[in-house]
């Protein structure tokens, strides 16, 4: 059996986090939850932690470290402002749950409720496929979900880097550019 450990649910870009840092230091503590669709479509959103009723079967991506920069891995989860969960809905996951979610922004001004709207800016999603073998591994393990968040139960530091520089890095296009 593979020992490897599966691959994080979540990653986003150096943009993302540069803007999650501004909005936390205005709002305080964040946190994201990916849209199934209505207002914004499939937009993830933005808000100030505990203002989104997070319920019991949505399921955690990951929580984003923002102290991080790309390519880079911290031993421990943040805490407080430093620390943005990113859920998405039971029903949506499943839809989605062969995937790994990437945080963009890029310009423009979201409408609806995500605190990036007044900004010039809209966070993103975008999603790379995993492998057959990244989705055996996944399909092991056991996802937080909202009741076993409020139970106090948190994901296991992860050694795979969170944040990368460019959308591209994370999802490439084929027969487009990638980092070395």
């Amino acid at each position: 059996m593979d020992t490897a450990q599966a691959p994080g649910r979540l990653r986003a870009t150096v943009a993302a986090v540069e803007l999650l840092r501004r909005l936390g230091g205005i709002h305080g503590a964040l946190m994201m939850h990916q849209s199934g669709g209505c207002c914004d479509g499939s937009a993830p959103m933005c808000y100030p932690d505990g203002d989104f009723i997070v319920g019991d079967q949505d399921v955690l991506l990951g929580v984003l470290d923002l102290r991080l920069g790309a390519g880079e891995t911290l031993p421990t989860r943040p805490e407080g402002i430093d620390a943005v969960p990113v859920w998405i809905s039971g029903t949506q996951f499943e839809l989605w749950k062969h995937t790994q979610l990437v945080l963009d922004v890029v310009p423009g001004r979201g409408s609806g409720f995500s605190l990036e709207s007044p900004e010039g800016m809209r966070f993103l999603s975008r999603a790379r496929a995993f492998s057959p073998a990244e989705n055996a591994q996944l399909a092991a393990e056991d996802v937080i979900v909202g009741q076993k968040w409020e139970q106090g139960v948190r994901p296991a530091p992860s050694s795979e880097p969170q944040v990368v520089a460019e959308a591209v890095d994370a999802c490439p296009v084929p027969g487009s550019r990638t980092s070395s």
